[in-house]
Formats: structure tokens, C-alpha cells, sequence
């Protein structure tokens, strides 16, 4: 078997015995290129980050740069010199290769910047995100990544206890919200039937799923990957502000047991992708607790209101729930990704749905505490530590600076509301958006998203949260939406 150590060619056999016919010979490469290897390694390492200081940090939120420097795919393509060749560039290439991802990219972390529900530049998660690439571990075992496992232990009961769970619960960090969802739909049909982790669907009826129509596509994504079928989730009529109607709810799930199905899960929504709308939790729990149906939480976007106390009424009764999808990368601005799926469960649920007892990783006579051992929960082997993110941020600011994060996110989508109804032609009615969108892009002043809804024409999607957006960014982004589009 043959491999390079520090760019030297070794050889060795499959049981890792040396086959001196096939290796090079003794003197063919320098004793200290290790070093000299170091030396180019820390080197580099120095000016790229520099680079990204000043090109990722001062420049893409500099509010006087672009937002965007936009080219076609295929002038893109040029522009970078994407072809991978058998030898490697020189060092000054590279750096230049790491200019230019920056420079072509889009600066979420510019101040006008609302085209996604996340934005902004957050200093103490970046860090901790440097850091964990370069200490490079996995989080599934306490042996090889213990500080980062007591962290995220630790995030998890302080998420726990905000929520309200006062006699406890568990959870896990994830790649996304969308994965949280479909921890939620698997734990959930586990709780009603356990027997399907082992023999499959032939061991449960026809399982049915209840949401909103204005719920996140992962619900309808997490129902087709699990074998429960998109046909198989059940849409419940909102109201005119976006929020499920709890008694229509009732009479979806009476209507699937009348088909002979068996209804076992509802998701409600805090924070709809489009609207922004808070499902009432609440009423929906009441529904839920009369017919034991497992009530999920997908707060991904509206999560982090349950840290303001003057707007946590918004997700009333969501100690009432059993699990919860929270996105800390959303709404708190830390950087991406960070997620946490919460369960109110403490008898390890998650464990017993997911776990697969791996003998090389999960021994049960180890030297330690393996109940720190935690990626038995988790449908991943490899697992980045996330939570080190938000740990760090939550360190550095407070429970009182994060709470005034929030506040001042919705106080500036208040001020903006405020002033659109004061401005004359800002309801949409021509299909105009995708124009000005085009145009805002290419000029690159600024960048929002855009969407229909229902029958309703093509309307602009303002997403606020980054503490950088001033009023000023706001007028800007009216000013703008006039200019770019007062000649169709």
C-alpha cells in the first residue's frame, strides 16, 4: 500500500510491513522536510489569515462595498480556473485562489444583506469555528473530543431549561434544521412504534403526519425519506396571518382516522419560512394531549424569541411540546451551522431510536463516564462540534445581549413595516420582483429575497436580523426597491 507523509512517497503492505523491493531508497528525500514542511504550512496558514480579515471581515461588511459581485456560471467558471491538474500551484496562486472565493462570493455579513434567514457577522462564533477546524475532531465520543462534548452537554441543559422543561430532557447539535425535523418524525414513530427500527414498515399501519401548509419542505423531505410518503403528511389550513387553525387541525386528524390511518405526529411552526407566523402551541398541545399524538416544534427561525421576555409569549406553551428544532445560526447570528433538536424525553429515547452500539467506538468498559459518549443519539458517525459556536457566543455576551439581539431585530422589521405603509406603490401586483431582484444583483448594492404566496404576486421577503442593519440600511432598501424598478 502505497502513501505520501509530508509530500514523501512511502510503501507498505497491507498488514503494515515494509516491502523494501517497492519502497524508495533511504536517501531519496530530506530528513528535515518535516520541518521545512511545518515552517510552509504555518506560514501560509498567516497570510490566508490575513487575507480573510480584511477581505471576509473589514471589507464584506463594509457597508460602502458590494453585497455581490455577480457573473454567470459560466463566467464564473472562468474567473476561477476551476480544473483540478495533476500538480499543485504555487503558494501565491493559492492565496490568490482564497482572494478570489471571497471576492465572488456573496457577503452575507454585508449590512444589506436580507436575502436568507440568517446574516450578519457574529466575531465570537467565527472564532470558535476557526478553532474547531483547526483542532479537527468528531464529536462522538468523550476520548477524543472531551472539551467540546462537556460544551455541548452543557448548551444542551442551558437550551433545556430556557424552554422550560424543568424536570429535564436530552438532545443533540446537527448539520441543519432540516435533519432536526426528521429526528423529530423518526423519534416520534418510534415512540409509536418501536418495532420499526428492526422489521421495518411491515410492522406499523399507514402513519400520518399533520403540519401546516405553510411548514418548512424538510417535513414533507423527512416523510418521503423514511418511507412514511409525502402523501402520507397531512396539510392543515392557516389562518390570514399564516398560523394553523387549531380546529381545523382537529378535523384533519379525525378525517385520517376515518381512512383507517393512524395520525401519530404534529408539527407546528414557530417562525413560518415566509410569513414569519407563530403556529398557538398552546392549542395545538391541547389537541395533541386528547389524542396522544407527539407534538414537535420546528422553532428553527422563531426560537430565539423564547430568549426576549417581552416577545417569549409568541411561543406560549412550548413547554408543553416533546421536541424542539432550534437554530442558533438563524435568529442569535452565530455563524453557520449551528442547530439543536431538544426532546423533553429523559428515558434516552434519542438513544434507544438511533443508537447501533459500533463495538469499535461505544465499549461499554471503558475507563470513563460512557454516558458522555453521545454519538450512539445520532443518525451521523462524523460530527462537527457546533455547539462550541453558540457556547462561546453565549459566553462572550450574555443571556441579556443575546435577549437584545433579538428585541432589536424585531423592533427594526417593526420600523420597516411602519415605513412601507407610508410609501405609495409598495404593494406588489405586477411580476415585477424578479426584475428588480435581477438588478439589484448585478448592481450589487444590496440583496433580498423574493417568493410568491399562494395566489398572490411575487412579493419581496425582508429578513432583519444582523445587529450591523441600521434604519438608514432600511430607507436604503425602500430607496432602492423605487429606483431599480420605477421604469416597469
Amino acid at each position: 500500500m502505497e502513501r505520501h507523509i509530508n509530500g514523501v512517497k512511502s510503501c507498505e503492505s497491507q498488514a503494515l510491513v515494509a516491502e523494501p523491493e517497492k519502497c524508495s531508497p533511504a536517501g531519496s528525500f530530506d530528513v528535515n522536510s518535516s520541518t521545512a514542511d511545518e515552517q510552509v504550512a504555518e506560514s501560509f496558514i498567516r497570510q490566508a489569515m490575513e487575507i480573510i480579515v480584511d477581505e471576509a471581515v473589514k471589507k464584506a461588511t463594509n457597508v460602502q462595498e458590494k453585497v455581490c459581485e455577480w457573473h454567470s456560471p459560466e463566467q464564473l467558471k472562468k474567473l476561477l480556473d476551476l480544473e483540478l491538474r495533476d500538480g499543485g500551484e504555487a503558494e501565491s496562486e493559492i492565496l490568490q485562489r482564497c482572494r478570489d472565493a471571497i471576492r465572488y462570493s456573496v457577503k452575507t455579513s454585508h449590512p444589506r444583506f436580507f436575502n436568507q434567514l440568517y446574516a450578519g457577522m457574529e466575531p465570537y462564533s467565527m472564532v470558535a469555528s476557526f478553532i474547531a477546524e483547526a483542532v479537527k475532531t468528531n464529536l462522538y465520543t468523550y476520548e477524543v473530543a472531551p472539551v467540546f462534548t462537556l460544551m455541548e452537554d452543557a448548551v444542551l441543559r442551558k437550551m433545556i431549561k430556557v424552554i422550560g422543561w424543568e424536570e429535564g430532557g436530552d438532545g443533540i447539535f446537527n448539520p441543519g434544521g432540516s435533519l432536526s425535523n426528521m429526528y423529530a418524525v423518526n423519534l416520534a414513530r418510534y415512540r409509536y412504534c418501536p418495532d420499526f427500527k428492526e422489521v421495518g414498515m411491515f410492522s406499523a399501519p399507514r402513519l400520518v403526519i399533520l403540519t401546516s401548509q405553510e411548514c418548512h419542505y424538510s417535513i414533507s423531505k423527512g416523510a418521503a425519506l423514511m418511507g412514511i410518503g409525502t402523501k402520507n403528511v397531512y396539510t392543515v389550513p392557516t389562518d390570514e396571518r399564516g398560523r394553523m387553525i387549531p380546529s381545523a387541525l382537529e378535523e384533519k386528524i379525525m378525517l385520517a382516522k376515518s381512512e383507517g390511518a393512524v395520525p401519530f405526529m404534529v408539527n407546528a411552526t414557530a417562525g413560518t419560512t415566509v410569513l414569519g407566523a407563530f403556529d398557538p402551541i398552546d392549542e395545538i398541545a391541547d389537541i395533541c394531549e386528547k389524542h396522544n399524538l407527539w407534538l414537535h416544534v420546528d422553532a428553527c427561525w422563531g426560537g430565539a424569541a423564547i430568549m426576549s421576555k417581552k416577545h417569549k409569549h409568541l411561543l406560549k406553551g412550548i413547554h408543553r411540546v416533546d421536541s424542539v428544532a432550534w437554530n442558533p445560526h438563524k435568529m442569535l447570528m452565530a455563524s453557520l451551522q449551528c442547530s439543536a433538536f431538544l426532546v423533553r424525553d429523559k428515558t434516552s429515547l434519542l438513544q434507544h431510536c438511533h443508537s447501533a452500539r459500533a463495538s469499535y467506538l461505544f465499549q461499554q468498559d471503558k475507563f470513563y463516564d460512557v454516558s458522555y459518549d453521545t454519538g450512539d443519539k445520532s443518525v451521523q458517525c462524523s460530527r462537527k462540534p457546533d455547539a462550541f459556536k453558540f457556547w462561546l457566543m453565549w459566553k462572550a455576551l450574555g443571556s441579556r445581549e443575546l435577549e437584545q439581539r433579538v428585541d432589536r431585530a424585531l423592533a427594526m422589521a417593526r420600523y420597516l413595516a411602519e415605513e412601507i405603509k407610508k410609501r405609495e406603490g409598495f404593494r406588489l401586483v405586477l411580476e415585477v420582483a424578479p426584475v428588480v431582484k435581477q438588478r439589484m444583483m448585478k448592481k450589487g448594492s444590496m440583496m433580498v429575497g423574493y417568493q410568491p404566496l399562494g395566489e398572490k404576486a411575487n412579493f419581496f421577503r425582508m429578513v432583519v436580523i444582523s445587529p450591523q442593519v441600521s434604519r438608514q440600511d432600511l430607507d436604503f432598501v425602500l430607496d432602492e426597491i423605487h429606483n431599480l424598478g420605477k421604469d416597469l
